[in-house]
């Protein structure tokens, strides 16, 4: 058999086993069963941790030029990679800092609904009724 050959066998012997594991894999699995109920009450369970975890990152974004993750961190890069001439590197680092700054009106906004949420939770028994 040339070379050639072996490679279309290969191919077709390939196509032909990855064409009955799939078949073979959908007939036995089964589909995932369907929530229950609105997870309030994990919810209720993970609201300390959340909320510690949107605190840091507001810090985080909101530090000075000294913090990694910064947004005046990546501000003073910007204007380092402009003044140096260098435009891809300026407009790229322009695009992170973009979305980074729009980071902030969502996690405060999370921060506010989470507010809501933990008198939900101490209203409802931690989600338990």
């Amino acid at each position: 058999m040339h070379a050639r050959g072996k490679r279309l066998f290969v191919g077709l012997a390939t196509a032909a086993l990855l064409t009955a594991g799939t078949t073979a894999a959908t007939a036995g699995s089964t589909p995932a069963p369907t929530p229950t109920g609105d997870g309030a009450q994990a919810l209720c369970k993970r609201l300390p941790k959340i909320d510690n975890r949107i605190d840091r990152a507001l810090e985080r974004l909101n530090a000075g030029a000294g913090t990694r993750g910064s947004i005046a961190r990546l501000q003073q890069r910007v204007d380092n990679a402009k003044s140096a001439g260098d435009d891809a590197i300026a407009t790229y680092l322009q695009d992170r800092l973009d979305f980074r700054k729009s980071l902030l009106p969502t996690l405060q906004q999370r921060q506010k609904d989470l507010t809501d949420v933990k008198t939900w939770c101490q209203d409802d028994n931690g989600g338990a009724s």
